[in-house]
């Protein structure tokens, strides 16, 4: 193949790549991939002098999707330069001072304020035309909806979604359905939401990168002094550090010592200069502005050799491989294992066992493997659930094929439910890990999950259970009785119909007066009425409780649970409030616990104190924090919890 060739074939693979990450929130191929084949274009095209029409290197992001309205940005937004050398990024400073930040992988914002308040919200889009997400971005938790700046202020900045609160979402999504990859996607797919109550339970947070104007604001030529400004107006920046010529080496290494623990996701550094007028002075290329450059890590690879696939059954039923190969060191420690997520991936990279592998850490944290130079491509996919034995099926779920065992009664599936079952949002049972309902069910003690509510009948032979005593025994069996009591949304949501998390219960049940029946007998034009709820969470619902077995269980199991119905959920009577919950709480376990009964009651529950709050709660009335301040600049209440509770008549 001639360099011609090879540049239209890369160009080809790299704008597949970037419209399904950019337009369509999914992955064809790794950032280490994708560097790999961009920087090899990139030289060709410096070897032929031949750029072609539309090559990844001279465009910018892929065009804005069309479920939302296109907005032109009123300047185009361009990428990085970019390099991994230190010692470039050193000399690029060139005896200037500069702002080495983390480069932060989310989706590019810009916001505008106009008289002190949000006004306009657009992502990146290609860079010239983005989408408008206005709404969206109101519901960024961290997100100041009006600033002490009353003339226009325009900036840019990341919006993210932490690991914890990936980790967190990710588990409520079916796997049958396909969960995100990786934080980027999640936050990409949460931003660019029709519905903006989605965003909102996503915790989507803004980060500040960039300030684009400030209008009557003297910065005095100081990049530094516009984040300090952006600070005093109550938004979070990036994290930066500023350097020289003499420290930026040290700095980057301490940047590096950090990565793996940063609970943002990062996929390298961005270093700009600090004087404003020199950065501008050196103006831009066609792609590339000239006062910024983004450091990418240097991945650091090993070659190894696969010894197997694991396979191992998830609550769905899915069934996912996993790579072990021999040891190798990566970022300082010692890795043997890597997800390979799909029969798609093992299909592309030709695995076989015995072959020769390069695997990387994905920004340093999550192993992968990049490249099978073999080839052997003599996976052989399990016909038998490696848990139970039936058989199992090729299942094509978001353009990926994955394995499913096709038991319904899989022990593997069994157990992973039970998990669900127990979580905090579910039924909240502390002490029931997922190796100690191994045991249980392995001891024929559960079944179903009103099996759990039935253990004290076997006190005696969990006492002797390893890792029990007489003690634990007493504390796990006091949680499950204290469990009894809950509210009919946790049950929806502890039974593991696929799609139906803790908020689409809430929908469900607020649509149909909480009661539990009405939803169990409810046909799928009738669920799917439930604002929120589309036809196929309907189906899920109806389809599960078509079920007879289903129907059983779920009787056996409210048989053993006194719920409370959430009167408040139809009362209403604070429809249209909206209140602010700040600082520790005496009469709730966590503010979550009292979001729920608010919200219950038809209220709304907001992250920052506005015009718009009717209540802020706050056990130290009397503090000077910035909500309290602002509660008081507003003229807007603030009432410790116990003034709450008597105010609106809630029992405590």
């Amino acid at each position: 193949m001639d360099d011609m060739e090879r540049m239209r074939e890369l160009s080809r693979i790299l704008k597949e790549a970037s419209k399904a990450y950019y337009s369509e929130d999914r992955e064809i191929m790794s950032n280490f991939e994708y560097d790999r084949l961009y920087d090899e274009l990139a030289a060709l095209e410096e070897k032929t002098g031949i750029v072609l029409s539309g090559s990844p290197t001279v465009t910018v992001g892929y065009e804005a999707v069309e479920s939302l309205p296109k907005v032109r940005h009123d300047s185009p937004m361009l990428s990085l330069a970019k390099t991994k050398s230190r010692e470039e990024l050193r000399d690029w400073l060139s005896g200037h001072d500069g702002l080495l930040s983390w480069k932060l992988d989310g989706l590019t914002v810009v916001i505008t304020y106009d008289a002190g308040k949000l006004a306009r919200a657009v992502t990146r889009g290609n860079g010239e035309i983005g989408e408008l997400i206005t709404q969206n971005a109101m519901c960024f938790f961290n997100i100041p909806y009006t600033i002490p700046h009353k003339k226009q202020l325009v900036l840019r900045g990341e919006a993210v979604i932490s690991y914890t609160d990936f980790n967190n979402i990710n588990d409520l999504i079916p796997e049958s359905e396909g969960r995100y990859k990786n934080p980027r996607n999640l936050c990409s797919g949460s931003v660019r939401q029709l519905d903006s109550r989605i965003t909102a339970e996503r915790r989507v947070r803004f980060m500040a990168f960039s300030l684009v104007s400030a209008e009557g604001v003297d910065f005095e030529n100081s990049r530094e002094k516009q984040f300090l400004f952006l600070r005093e107006m109550g938004f979070d920046v990036v994290p930066y550090v500023r350097v020289n010529e003499e420290n930026i080496m040290d700095v980057i290494s301490d940047y590096e010592s950090k990565v793996a623990k940063y609970e943002i996701p990062s996929d390298g550094l961005v270093l700009t200069y600090d004087d404003i007028a020199y950065g501008e002075s050196l103006g831009r290329t066609s792609k590339f502005p000239r006062n910024s450059i983004a450091f990418k890590w240097q991945d650091e690879t090993a070659e190894t050799v696969l010894r197997s696939i694991e396979w191992n059954t998830s609550r769905t039923g899915l069934i996912n491989p996993v790579a072990v190969f021999d040891p190798v060191e990566l970022e300082g420690t010692t890795v043997t294992r890597a997800s390979v997520h799909n029969l798609s991936i093992i299909e592309e990279l030709k695995l076989g066992i015995g072959d020769r592998v390069r695997v990387y850490k994905a920004n340093m944290i999550i192993p992968q493997i990049s490249e099978d130079l073999d080839k052997g491509d003599n996976i052989k996919i399990p016909h038998a659930c490696p848990s139970c034995g039936s058989d199992t099926q090729v299942k094509q779920v978001k353009e990926g094929r994955f394995l499913e065992c096709t038991n319904p009664e899989c022990p593997a599936r069994k157990i992973k439910s039970f998990v669900l079952f127990v979580t905090r949002d579910a039924m909240n049972i502390e002490g029931l890990s997922e190796m100690t309902l191994e045991k249980l069910a392995g001891l024929g003690m559960i079944r179903t999950f009103a099996d759990i509510y039935r253990l004290g009948r076997y006190r005696d032979r969990i006492e002797t259970m390893e890792g029990f005593g007489r003690k634990s025994c007493d504390n796990l069996l006091s949680n499950i009785e204290r469990s009894r009591d809950t509210t009919a949304d946790r049950v929806l949501y502890s039974i593991g119909i696929p799609g139906v998390g803790l908020s689409v219960s809430r929908l469900l049940l607020k649509q149909f007066g909480d009661d539990l029946d009405r939803i169990r007998s409810a046909d799928e034009e009738e669920l799917a009425a439930t604002d929120g709820v589309g036809e196929v969470l309907a189906g899920n619902v109806a389809g599960f409780f078509r079920d007879e077995k289903n129907n059983r269980e779920f009787d056996d199991l409210l048989s053993q649970l006194r719920i409370s119905r959430r009167d408040i959920a139809v009362s209403g009577d604070l429809e249209g409030k909206t209140f602010v919950i700040t600082g520790s709480l005496n009469y709730f376990k966590s503010r979550s616990d009292l979001k729920n009964i608010l919200e219950g009651r038809g209220a709304k529950v907001a992250g920052s104190v506005s015009k718009n709050t009717d209540c802020l709660i706050n056990n130290d009335s009397t503090s000077t924090s910035s909500k309290n301040k602002k509660a008081g600049e507003l003229g807007i209440p603030v009432l410790t919890e116990e003034e709450f509770l008597d105010k609106y008549g809630i029992e405590h």
